[in-house]
């Protein structure tokens, strides 16, 4: 039964319940899922018009495409949500978000920090991976800048197919573009 530890707690000094029920407390809120911040290499005053959409990927339909419009209605942007695969594999370990300007397509993906990438947390905000060790872990709010607007990413629901294998059969994630910092909201 959930209650009984803080039935016990209750028969502590309270000075020692009290700290015990502080670290309880601490615990749970570290297992919050965090909020990842990281801004594009590209910074510019380009603006979009608002827009969120809900992603819902399966090896049958791996690749989710939404035109992004800048704020005259003009499409600007390319968002992508493509499949992540080991090499040699066909089976899908997770799906990685990639923006590309329109004007400007010498860059294939504009939600890193630098133009090539690199392998920090903040460069991989984009890889959506469940894996329990992963950098960023899956259920996390991730934000990114770029331009003059932010990316918002969170995975709502990922499955396992077979359950306890790495690969996945389904992953639902929510996308949010905005002109405001998400982060003051």
């Amino acid at each position: 039964m959930l209650l009984e530890p803080f039935l016990r707690l209750m028969r502590l000094p309270s000075r020692t319940a009290g700290f015990v029920l502080l670290i309880v407390l601490a615990a749970g809120a570290q297992s919050a899922n965090p909020v990842f911040y990281a801004e594009s290499f590209r910074q510019g005053p380009t603006k979009i018009t608002d827009d969120s959409f809900e992603a819902k990927l399966t090896p049958d339909d791996p690749i989710y495409k939404e035109r992004v419009k800048d704020t005259r209605g003009a499409d600007r942007y390319i968002f992508t949500l493509a499949p992540v695969q080991a090499p040699g594999e066909t089976q899908i370990t997770g799906w990685r978000a990639q923006m590309t300007d329109l004007h400007h397509s010498i860059y294939d993906n504009i939600l890193t920090t630098t133009p090539g990438g690199t392998a920090e947390p903040k460069d991989i905000l984009g890889w959506l991976n469940p894996w329990r060790f992963a950098a960023v872990p899956i259920g996390s709010r991730r934000i990114i800048k770029v331009d003059g607007f932010y990316v918002v990413l969170q995975v709502t629901a990922y499955h396992f197919m077979p359950p306890d294998s790495p690969y996945l059969d389904s992953m639902t994630v929510d996308v949010k573009l905005t002109n405001n910092d998400p982060r003051q909201q």
